[in-house]
């Protein structure tokens, strides 16, 4: 008797697929009423909500914002992961195991924790403001609370274990005997670098930074805390349409703007990467 193990499965899927839909049903649903004030919400339907949205400059502005620090942080993890997970993958004795294993309990810490780790090392008295003013490089504390930049270093500190995992996985693709032919026929590490690993890792690549990417858009603690209320994105704003403003209709229209956002995103991206392809095999 052959058991169906994968039927266990269902009951998970559902409740997720329900919870899931129901939530962003809602959302949807809201979004098409006007505000009346007080979390009352009219009874006509209309797309005033979106109007607003996609004209008033204070959205699109935090929508850009959005978009480019989540740009830039997946562009960060990319870089600061892949030699990490380069070097844990070509490792040979125990430790590519143990650093492995450190990295994946360093997943579990709670973001909140992180970003207060990232704020004592920045303050004004911190150890690095410190240094930096006995050095002589800066006259005055240097800090990211309130910058982007400082929701960019959040939101890497938050996905660079992520980044790290999803390349490893990569890397151990790749066999390492290519590396050795590149090597034989007189290739120096930094060519067989671009012409061997980086083409082969390619696919994980572009699926790893669209997940960092996907993450860092829906994130909200990095940016709420770092941004120290000056920089606003979806999220952060979302949140503060709902409980302070109390306007039910527009967070669910904010809501939609950023479900869609991140939904064209990653279709054009895998669009784009696909036409890039096609013509690299035309050329070739």
């Amino acid at each position: 008797m052959t058991v169906r193990w994968d039927l266990l499965l269902i009951p998970s899927f559902i409740f997720t697929f329900v919870l899931l839909t129901l939530s962003q049903t809602l959302f949807l649903e809201g979004s098409f009423y006007r505000d009346l004030g007080l979390g009352r919400t009219s009874d006509e339907f209309d797309f005033s909500n979106y109007l607003r949205a996609f004209t008033d400059g204070f959205y699109l502005t935090t929508l850009w914002i959005t978009v480019k620090v989540s740009a830039l942080a997946m562009i960060g993890t990319l870089v600061f992961s892949f030699p990490v997970a380069y070097v844990i993958a070509r490792m040979r004795s125990r430790w590519g195991m143990i650093l492995l294993s450190g990295i994946v309990v360093s997943t579990f810490i709670t973001i909140v924790i992180k970003v207060f780790g990232i704020i004592i090392i920045f303050s004004a008295d911190g150890w690095l403001n410190r240094s930096l003013m006995a050095l002589g490089i800066t006259d005055a504390p240097y800090t990211i609370i309130g910058t982007q930049e400082g929701v960019v270093i959040g939101l890497m500190y938050f996905t660079l274990g992520f980044g790290v995992l999803t390349l490893y996985s990569v890397v151990q693709t790749i066999p390492y005997s290519l590396e050795e032919a590149a090597e034989i026929h007189g290739a120096s590490r930094i060519r067989m670098f671009w012409r061997v690993i980086l083409p082969l890792s390619m696919p994980g690549l572009v699926a790893g930074g669209l997940m960092v990417f996907n993450m860092c858009m829906g994130a909200f603690t990095s940016a709420a805390l770092l941004g120290g209320g000056k920089v606003f994105t979806l999220p952060v704003l979302i949140q503060r349409t709902i409980m302070m403003e109390v306007k039910y209709s527009m967070a669910g229209t904010l809501a939609a703007v950023l479900l869609v956002a991140v939904i064209l995103i990653n279709i054009l991206s895998i669009m784009v990467l696909r036409r890039m392809r096609v013509a690299r095999g035309v050329l070739a």
